[in-house]
């Protein structure tokens, strides 16, 4: 664990350094703070303690509010010589993990430091668990297209409206809906993936809106539909295009945001009468088309890095790299499968390729 100190005082900048020093911590002070704040933005610190009364350039309260804003998950530890309530509780307010007064008592620094311990492995835990939950995966690129994607996520995740995805297989979806869903104020509520091609005409009523126990003749227990489920979050309906054209007079009281994808037009479907318009309109609000990776082949080098690390990283895979000349073949070729496609060659080059993938290993294994 690291432990940043920001003190103007060089006789607590020594103490309170050696008595964490000796716990086995590892420890860098700062005796101003625009030292410190130069030290934590090169470095990852687990704990940052914070003197408030610094002369001279800026004062612990504005160091705290800097992090702040910087969006540190250091846990900030104030110390003051001059403490009150109503400092304390402005030093809490603005971010601070906790408040301590000089002089300094050892058992308490040693609480707190567990405390702020414990604090900084819920963090680290609920990271894992959001990057678990959301597949770990990012939107990777530059592009005019991929750039506009984002944009529009953006300005549309904060709202209620519904949101109709639309583009190729494998093109990134799936990746749109939740990305919605993680920057809407529902992130910490259910989001709740429903794929409707593989559900069964005579099933989709059950499976969306539930059924009561001996409903039917294999009803043997009461079952929530995805739109309880979902209840307070985002349903994401995948492949909505498949569905059945089967309705439901079932009335559920929910609160749900709905998100719908698709890799066919459902205009052209619409005059086919292989989709209801009426849904077409309800789900339609908004329509984010995700570019095809053919339409963004200057996002492909990028794209490979990526996968390259992420692959490599989740199978410990011996680390290897791409020479100019095979990404360039990469981008001359046609992708149909899109982003998928990319990934499982990617993956399929790192285990038969050389320990540099060269134009012949993608000459041999890919085209």
């Amino acid at each position: 664990m690291k432990i940043l100190i920001i003190d103007d005082e060089r006789s607590i900048r020594n103490s309170l350094g050696e008595i964490l020093t000796d716990e086995g911590y590892t420890v860098d002070t700062a005796e101003s703070g625009a030292e410190g704040l130069r030290l934590a933005g090169a470095t990852h610190y687990d704990i940052i303690f914070c003197d408030i009364k610094m002369p001279g350039g800026l004062d612990g309260m504005e160091v705290l509010g800097k992090l702040m804003e910087e969006g540190t998950d250091s846990a900030v530890v104030m110390i003051s010589g001059h403490g009150d309530i109503e400092t304390a509780v402005e030093c809490i307010k603005k971010g601070a993990f906790d408040f301590i007064q000089k002089p300094l008592d050892l058992n308490r620094i040693l609480i707190t430091v567990k405390n702020a311990s414990d604090r900084t492995k819920l963090v680290t835990q609920t990271r894992i668990l959001k990057k678990k939950a959301y597949g770990g995966d990012r939107m990777v690129g530059e592009s005019a297209a991929i750039t506009r994607v984002r944009e529009i996520i953006e300005k549309v995740a904060p709202t209620p409206a519904r949101v109709l995805i639309t583009g190729g297989n494998g093109s990134g979806k799936e990746l749109v809906a939740r990305s919605l869903h993680a920057l809407s104020d529902r992130a910490s509520q259910p989001y709740v993936e429903v794929n409707c091609a593989a559900i069964p005409s005579e099933l989709i009523e059950s499976e969306l809106f539930g059924h009561e126990k001996g409903s039917f003749t294999s009803a043997i227990k009461q079952h929530k539909g995805k739109f309880e489920q979902a209840d307070g979050g985002t349903l994401f309906l995948d492949e909505i295009g498949d569905m059945s054209l089967a309705g439901s007079d079932t009335d559920i009281k929910v609160d749900v945001r709905v998100l719908a994808a698709t890799n066919k037009d459902l205009k052209a479907e619409i005059e086919k009468g292989n989709f209801r318009e009426d849904l077409y309109h309800r789900l339609s609000v908004i329509v984010i088309n995700v570019p095809s990776l053919d339409e963004r082949k200057e996002d492909i080098p990028l794209l490979v890095d990526y996968f390259v690390d992420k692959i490599c990283t989740q199978t410990a895979m011996p680390r290897k790299t791409f020479s100019p000349e095979a990404v360039k073949l990469l981008q001359e070729r046609s992708w149909k499968g899109n982003i998928r496609e990319l990934h499982n060659v990617v993956e399929r080059l790192l285990i038969l390729g050389d320990s540099t993938i060269s134009a012949a290993n993608v000459k041999d294994y890919v085209l």
